[in-house]
């Protein structure tokens, strides 16, 4: 892909699109700089409001800013700070187009922040990471030489995994 403005829309595009097809009622959001969520999705009277991500390169960058806000390598800090960002309802579709072919649909996942926060604060052995890798091992050089990084099968979006998720994470009617 060109830049990071076609792997957002191409991503957002295709999210949107799995979500239809798994019966969910879809709103999406348009313009620049649009606030926490990209999409509400809505199936049987429950909402979960979704932050979709899309990468080319195996990895999303996430609490950056946050670590830049803090002025120093804290890792966790960083994590802990991106989760409190978002929301309740709010959940996270990664989108890896890396290694995908034009005819084939990219990888996705979907997660909640709490867990992304989770592998955030766990990656590097512990040491934490501000990337979400989908599968990275660390170099020689690295303060986590030889570290896997892994996103848990069970995060790839399937049925199951967005009937999961909606039901522990989904905003139910007031």
């Amino acid at each position: 892909m060109k830049s990071s403005w076609h792997v957002a829309t191409a991503a957002e595009a295709i999210a949107a699109a799995q979500f239809a097809r798994l019966g969910f009622n879809i709103s999406v959001q348009y313009g620049a700089n649009q606030p926490e969520y990209d999409l509400m999705v809505e199936r049987d009277e429950r909402a979960l409001k979704v932050s979709v991500k899309g990468s080319q390169d195996k990895g999303w960058g996430l609490s950056q800013s946050q670590l830049a806000k803090l002025g120093h390598a804290d890792y966790h800090g960083a994590a802990d700070a991106w989760q409190a960002r978002h929301k309740r309802g709010t959940v996270l579709c990664l989108v890896q187009f890396a290694n995908v072919e034009i005819d084939e649909l990219p990888r996705i996942y979907l997660a909640s922040p709490g867990e992304v926060a989770n592998r955030l604060r766990t990656a590097r052995r512990g040491l934490g990471d501000t990337i979400l890798w989908e599968d990275h091992r660390h170099g020689p050089r690295s303060a986590a030489a030889g570290a896997v990084e892994r996103l848990p099968d069970n995060w790839r979006l399937t049925r199951e995994r967005a009937d999961e998720v909606l039901l522990n994470f989904g905003l139910a009617p007031q």
